[in-house]
């Protein structure tokens, strides 16, 4: 146990989270030393979450009683309101106040639960370091994606079968139900597999954005010196050290609940943005080639855009403001230093009649 001073950021106090901050730090060297580290040390680690997801789901049916399945969906609940900017934003434009359980419930839990599925698209950021990105890209993030959700409602199942939905606690629910069946040892077991597992979503993620660094530094979007790889390791290692240390000291500072809600909000709004892109390109660039090629365009995009922008609409308006002050630094980068830099914007003919 760490003073509280080193534990984090706590309702009501304020404070430095050191093991977040060191367990960063660490992870950065591992990625600068390279992939081929970085995929052992994930395929250890996930290979120890998925088994202990796996003992969670055949141990935890051994408790199911049938009672705490009633009622299945639970009826709906009114939510408590929250005021001023605190408030999701569907509330603060239309008067809809999210509600507890029922259908509408699980889609306002679904925009923070959104976080636990960030990661998939991921696989696409690192798809130049794989042998054969048109059949390993997409295998990776569909299957990937379905072996993941089959997991996460095998876990719900058994969980919420173990014991009433009333009960379960919001910090550690599944080590909490095995605790209240009377056993300790897998409760233990399980919160040894949640770090494990968090660890390797902390590692996938410095890994995504490195590389979206390097590429927009490669093409011109940010000084050319993130793009430079290391001689040694192979790997773009400035941006890699620049953005390890910003993501330490912010995880240091910043609570979990704040950084899950406005990562899943700039998650939600690429999406919306490579949605929108699929319908643009496919009308006004017909002619490039393409590996992949999204089906049932424009259906598929339009149903991606508005799936993402419920969610986004179910997330706190303080969020929103959060992310808008991100988004005008973004911009402000973009026209001081990458457009005139870009190479895209340099090749163009008419470049010079644009500006």
């Amino acid at each position: 146990h760490l003073p509280q001073g080193l534990s984090g950021t706590h309702e009501g106090s304020f404070g430095f989270d050191l093991l977040a901050c060191l367990l960063v730090i660490v992870l950065t060297g591992i990625l600068v030393a390279g992939m081929k580290l970085s995929s052992r040390v994930t395929n250890v680690i996930v290979a120890v979450k998925v088994t202990v997801v796996l003992l969670v789901v055949i141990v935890g049916a051994l408790f199911i009683t049938g009672s705490n399945y009633d009622p299945f969906v639970p009826p709906s609940e009114p939510a408590e309101g929250g005021g001023g900017i605190t408030a999701p934003l569907v509330q603060l434009m239309f008067g809809f106040t999210p509600s507890h359980f029922g259908v509408m419930g699980i889609f306002t839990a679904a925009a923070v639960v959104f976080f636990a599925f960030i990661g998939f698209d991921i696989v696409a950021t690192a798809a130049e370091e794989t042998h054969n990105p048109q059949r390993d890209v997409p295998r990776g993030i569909l299957g990937s994606l379905f072996i993941c959700t089959i997991l996460y409602v095998a876990v719900s199942v058994v969980v919420t079968g173990m014991q009433k939905y009333t009960e379960l606690s919001t910090d550690a629910p599944l080590a909490d139900a095995f605790k209240a069946v009377g056993h300790p040892f897998w409760a233990g077991l399980i919160s040894f597999g949640a770090a494990v597992g968090l660890t390797s979503v902390c590692m996938i993620l410095l890994l995504g954005q490195t590389r979206v660094f390097f590429a927009m530094s490669r093409d011109g979007l940010l000084p050319l010196t993130f793009s430079k790889v290391h001689p040694t390791f192979g790997t773009p290692y400035r941006s890699t050290l620049l953005l390890g240390g910003i993501v330490a000291i912010v995880a240091g500072f910043t609570s979990i609940d704040e950084l899950a809600e406005l990562v899943n909000i700039g998650t939600l709004f690429a999406f919306v943005v490579v949605a929108v892109g699929v319908v643009l390109l496919r009308k006004q660039r017909p002619d490039l080639p393409r590996a992949f090629r999204t089906p049932l365009v424009p259906f598929v995009p339009i149903l991606s855009v508005l799936a993402s922008l419920w969610l986004m609409l179910n997330l706190p308006a303080e969020t929103w403001l959060r992310f808008a002050v991100w988004m005008v630094i973004g911009v402000v980068i973009y026209f001081v230093y990458g457009r005139s830099h870009s190479r895209l914007h340099q090749r163009d003919p008419h470049a010079g009649d644009a500006r």
